[in-house]
């Protein structure tokens, strides 16, 4: 997508969020408390870092050694909620007026896991990761690790305009009637991928 429409969009879209962030601000103030915000490294275009920041959806619930309990354990509806509505996102609408993240693209993952792709972290990461992108609106959380790598390297192969508009489109779809898995985009990234063309792009 042409980076001025893309800023003229996130502006528009900032109009929508910043009463929405102070809605999403005082729910979790009134279900976690604080902090309020959830911050992490991620890596971005061409693997380089940069700090992602969302609303807190998780309890700070641990274990008898301290460590943290696994998400779903520690997801309270009301993050669940906020998760669904991609509600806790909407910071990162800032960091896409930045130039560090845009509106469609591969979701920003730790600088660790993308390593840890090798070829496809190279390639996935030769684009900015996105607020929302092909594996969110193919299934997300109903996805395998496998399954989201192979839908993102499908969608940097791809990208346009026209694609990103329709994945925008639909992520809304998501908000509202939840996620659900897309068989026929995950077989047809999975072949993409075993073909020649698809190899030599993940190269």
């Amino acid at each position: 997508m042409n980076r001025l429409l893309e800023i003229l969009i996130c502006l528009c879209l900032l109009a929508i969020a910043v009463p929405l962030c102070a809605i999403t601000y005082l729910i979790v103030i009134a279900t976690l408390g604080r902090p309020v915000m959830f911050r992490q490294t991620r890596a971005g275009k061409g693997g380089v870092p940069f700090d992602v920041v969302k609303f807190r959806t998780l309890t700070d619930d641990r274990d008898e050694h301290g460590v943290w309990l696994p998400d779903e354990e520690r997801l309270i509806p009301a993050g669940k909620f906020l998760r669904r509505t991609r509600f806790d996102e909407l910071p990162q609408l800032f960091i896409i007026l930045a130039g560090r993240m845009a509106l469609v693209g591969p979701r920003p993952l730790m600088v660790e896991t993308v390593q840890g792709f090798g070829a496809d972290g190279i390639k996935r990461g030769s684009v900015r990761p996105g607020l929302t992108g092909w594996s969110q609106v193919s299934g997300n959380t109903a996805l395998n690790d496998d399954e989201k790598l192979k839908l993102d390297l499908w969608y940097v192969a791809h990208r346009s305009t026209a694609l990103d508009f329709r994945i925008m489109a639909e992520t809304i779809g998501v908000a509202l009637f939840g996620e659900h898995r897309r068989e026929d985009r995950i077989a047809e990234a999975a072949d993409w991928g075993a073909t020649p063309s698809g190899k030599q792009a993940n190269a």
